[in-house]
């Protein structure tokens, strides 16, 4: 009785190593997991105490569709202040990350359209197009090159079908960043063959090196451009499940039209601490961020003594995607090294058909898992 279209999807590649790492924790199994992109941080005192105080005041009712006004002009000064996207408070639509992506999809892909987006990329995009009736077409990158798209291949697959470009940078899972020179020339690009332009930026404050560019604010863009971003990865805030769109007025009102049948709403409560989050201090965002690099660092050191294994140096988000010299699948081979090493990474095909013959590593985690970890990986590539 499944719908057709869901029978299409497969699971997170993700969220099926979380759960088999669950089920071995639960049977006492002492796991290093790298799977999860989630930051072990605690979300900054100053966030969960405007929290309390909007619990405290009442504030537990529905909220406009949309989000708070409050919430809304925020995100609009920031997103001009840093990313200098010229957009207002009627530009913004507060939701969830994920979800954003998902309405994104529902309100601009026909079945038969097509959806143009980097190979590896992110487990759910896929998910989110193919449940729209849409198809992804994938654009390889290279291990080589940063695994940054060339905007010429971009050129080279777009057919009367295809009706929106994905992009995501820093990117999930390579930790690449898109220089402004290849932003530019996908705009172009876009304007060019009248695409749409889906832009998930929610990396966009872990970066280490460079700068980021949002293609909203290119040359006649903004009226073609979603804008996802959020709070999840930057203030530790993965639990809150609070983000927003950034479009122009017309685009909100269709993407929220989704929104009014779905979730209503974000949670009250936790917009007033959104609000705290954007225009508070930022101190603990930024020692985060400092944190992170040097993990970055040592894994990246780490791996690089590991026979067999070879690793870019991401400048942004915090994974790292090594490939491995082994033939077996990335699938196997990850199962593998959970059940016999103790270690969780995600396989790379997950994350498209370019990932085969690399594993994710999320290093949003301890120095000392760390270690453990990529010891218990150089003895177990050394066994295989």
């Amino acid at each position: 009785m499944v719908s057709k279209r869901l029978k299409g999807v497969p699971a997170s590649g993700t969220v099926s190593i979380s759960n088999l790492v669950s089920h071995l924790k639960a049977q006492g199994a002492d796991i290093v997991s790298f799977s999860m992109g989630e930051p072990d941080f605690v979300t900054p005192d100053n966030i969960i105490e405007a929290c309390k105080d909007s619990l405290d005041a009442g504030f537990t009712h529905y909220t406009p569709s949309a989000g708070t006004p409050e919430l809304r002009k925020a995100v609009a000064a920031k997103a001009f202040s840093d990313n200098k996207i010229h957009c207002t408070a009627q530009n913004v639509l507060i939701t969830p990350c994920k979800h954003a992506i998902f309405m994104t999809a529902l309100a601009y892909l026909d079945p038969g359209d097509e959806v143009i987006l980097p190979d590896p990329s992110w487990v759910s995009y896929e998910a989110c197009i193919r449940l729209a009736g849409a198809k992804p077409r994938y654009i390889p990158t290279k291990f080589d090159e940063g695994f940054v798209i060339d905007p010429e291949l971009i050129a080279k697959a777009i057919t009367p079908k295809t009706k929106m470009i994905l992009l995501n940078s820093p990117s999930n899972p390579t930790g690449g960043i898109m220089p402004y020179k290849v932003i530019r020339e996908i705009a172009k690009i876009a304007v060019e063959n009248d695409l749409m332009v889906l832009s998930d930026e929610i990396y966009e404050s872990i970066i280490y090196a460079g700068k980021h560019f949002s293609i909203a604010a290119m040359p006649d863009m903004f009226d073609r451009t979603i804008t996802i971003s959020g709070l999840s990865k930057t203030y530790a805030m993965t639990g809150w499940r609070i983000g927003w769109a950034i479009a122009s007025e017309n685009n909100i009102k269709e993407i929220n039209k989704l929104q009014t049948h779905s979730i209503s709403c974000c949670v009250s409560f936790t917009q007033p601490a959104a609000v705290e989050a954007i225009t508070g201090p930022q101190t603990e965002k930024e020692a985060m961020v400092r944190e992170f690099k040097k993990r970055r660092n040592l894994a990246v050191d780490l791996i690089r003594d590991i026979k067999g294994l070879d690793v870019n140096v991401p400048k942004g988000a915090f994974y790292l995607f090594p490939k491995y010299d082994s033939k077996v699948k990335s699938d196997v081979l990850c199962t593998k090294m959970l059940e016999d090493a103790h270690v969780a990474v995600t396989p790379g095909s997950a994350f498209g058909p370019s990932g085969e013959g690399f594993f994710r590593i999320s290093y949003a985690t301890s120095e000392d898992q760390i270690q453990e970890g990529l010891s218990r990986i150089k003895q177990f590539m050394l066994n295989l």
